[in-house]
């Protein structure tokens, strides 16, 4: 199975851009240059295995995920997934949240 780069490259340049950060703010969490990172997210440059695992950490996601567009973590990927959208609530929307996951654990499946 050949990699496609230029689709990691997107995938890292959208996951960046859903946590609202920058390339710069990127790069200082991976201690890389701002110029290799915005060469990654073109595939002009392909990254190392530490490189890329540095990328997955400071982007909070999975190699997987980069890689293939998917997550093989089952139901933990669903769990990032739903901590990834509470993010942005506030507390009343947090508070809402938490009142239907009560409800929502004691109906019968």
């Amino acid at each position: 199975m050949a990699i496609d780069y230029h689709e990691v490259g997107q995938r890292i340049s959208a996951r960046r851009k859903s946590l609202g950060l920058r390339q710069t703010q990127v790069c200082e969490r991976c201690g890389i240059n701002n110029n290799y990172l915005s060469n990654i997210e073109r595939a002009v440059s392909i990254p190392s295995l530490e490189i890329f695992m540095r990328i997955c950490a400071a982007l909070d996601t999975t190699p997987d995920k980069l890689l293939l567009g998917t997550s093989s973590q089952g139901n933990d990927g669903l769990r990032q997934e739903i901590q990834e959208q509470l993010r942005g609530l506030n507390r009343k929307q947090l508070a809402l949240v938490k009142s239907f996951i009560s409800w929502a654990a004691e109906q019968p499946l």
